[in-house]
């Protein structure tokens, strides 16, 4: 009987620590979700995982595109750099604005 109770005060135990960390409420929101689909999908399994957020790449794949939003950052503002610099070139052989519709 003794060891009854400590599987069960660990049961307990554990079910406190998902109590407070809101995994089940977070888990009967969606159940309850899934409950009140009109049409069922063909797996629940999926859906749980959409509606947990399982669904997310995982970390190599976010590094990775990361990455490659830095990299194209750094591209753009080199691009909008050398855009200005152009434009500024470009200034030194037209005639200004006036000048233009003078004509």
């Amino acid at each position: 009987m003794a060891h009854y109770k400590a599987a069960d005060s660990k049961r307990e135990q554990f079910r406190r620590y998902l109590e407070k960390s809101g995994v089940l409420d977070m888990l009967a929101k969606v159940l309850v979700a899934l409950y009140e689909e009109p049409e069922k999908p063909t797996s629940a399994l999926d859906f749980l995982k959409h509606h947990l957020g399982a669904a997310t790449p995982e970390n190599p794949e976010i590094e990775q595109l990361r990455l490659e939003l830095a990299e194209m950052k750094e591209k753009y503002e080199a691009t909008i750099e050398e855009n200005k610099k152009l434009k500024a070139k470009l200034a030194q052989y037209e005639p200004p604005q006036e000048e233009k519709r003078a004509e």
